[in-house]
């Protein structure tokens, strides 16, 4: 008998040993979004900030009031963020304009690819000394056609890395002295050494490359512990890496195939919003996730960072 019971035990307790406790993932928004994008929270007014890119749609959501705003914005758009000034900055198709969130209003401030018509606006985000970052790719398919700019307080506009693929993810750590970048066909966040006294990146080095068999990195955030959070396209899941070490930390699967960006939301910065795209996504696959395109969300047992604004207005 005391075999019996010792040999139960064992099975047991490699059982629970062997099973991974799965993240629970949500489904928050059934939009059938074509291209759900540039997630950000706005800590400020405790709302989720997103786009849909192809549908040219800003969308701002409430989850206290589980209610979903739509804004047209006439151009496709790349990214939002918010503005000290209680306005938004936004990169559409054609450049940087200041919008105001209660009448859709947008005036231009910057459109440093004037001379490039087949190029648009993609991800970005505010660095900590509120400046705009956003860069750009190409929609006829041409490679490294993108760069990545920065838009200062003051209007000016620089341009930072050049030859870029496909603009995407971009945080900066903790101690505001690296910024982690995500040229998406790489495969790779590169870890660049920031001053954000004067906003100038030097000595890129790779922090983080994305196994081919994972997808790619697209959208990314950053948490409370400096870990990175990146939407995998084409890889059904949000992976975490330690961008110190290159480890991957772990994975969150979600029923996508195209997981496009994430952002730490609610109150206390622990739920992990994830946006998906139903682009890019066959009939035979739709049938497989058909919620492709909603917006979800988990909570990871982390919490991330605010949110930092753009600090000009025009």
């Amino acid at each position: 008998m005391k075999n019996i019971v010792l040999i139960l035990f064992t099975v047991v307790l490699l059982a629970s040993c062997s099973t991974e406790k799965k993240d629970e993932v949500e489904l928050v928004l059934d939009t059938k979004s074509d291209l759900g994008e540039g997630a950000i929270w706005n800590y400020k007014t405790g709302e989720l900030i997103w786009v849909d890119i192809t549908g040219k749609i800003l969308n701002f959501y409430t989850p206290k009031l589980k209610n979903n705003k739509e804004m047209l914005t006439g151009q496709m758009i790349g990214t939002v963020v918010p503005a000290e000034s209680g306005k938004m900055m936004v990169a559409l198709e054609n450049g940087f304009y200041q919008l105001d969130p209660e009448t859709g209003a947008k005036k231009l401030i910057a459109n440093p690819e004037e001379d490039i018509p087949g190029n648009r606006f993609n991800d970005g985000k505010c660095d900590p000394a509120g400046r705009f970052w956003a860069g750009t790719m190409s929609t006829t398919g041409k490679r490294q056609a993108g760069a990545l700019y920065r838009l200062d307080a003051d209007g000016s506009v620089h341009k930072m890395i050049d030859n870029v693929g496909t603009s995407n993810g971009i945080v900066w750590s903790p101690d505001y002295t690296k910024m982690y970048y995500i040229d998406t066909p790489t495969r790779k966040v590169m870890a660049w050494d920031y001053n954000n006294e004067t906003g100038e990146i030097s000595n890129p080095k790779p922090a983080v490359e994305v196994p081919e068999e994972m997808g790619y990195p697209d959208g990314m955030t950053i948490d409370a512990d400096g870990n990175v959070w990146i939407a995998l396209w084409s890889g059904s899941a949000v992976g975490c890496w330690n961008p110190e070490t290159g480890e991957l930390l772990r994975t969150i699967d979600v029923p996508a195939k195209n997981v496009t960006s994430v952002a730490f939301g609610d109150d206390d910065l622990g739920t992990l919003y994830i946006t998906t795209a139903r682009t890019g996504t066959s009939e035979e696959e739709l049938e497989k996730f058909p919620l492709a395109g909603g917006v979800f969300k988990t909570r990871p047992g982390v919490k991330g960072v605010e949110a930092f604004f753009f600090k000009g207005e025009f």
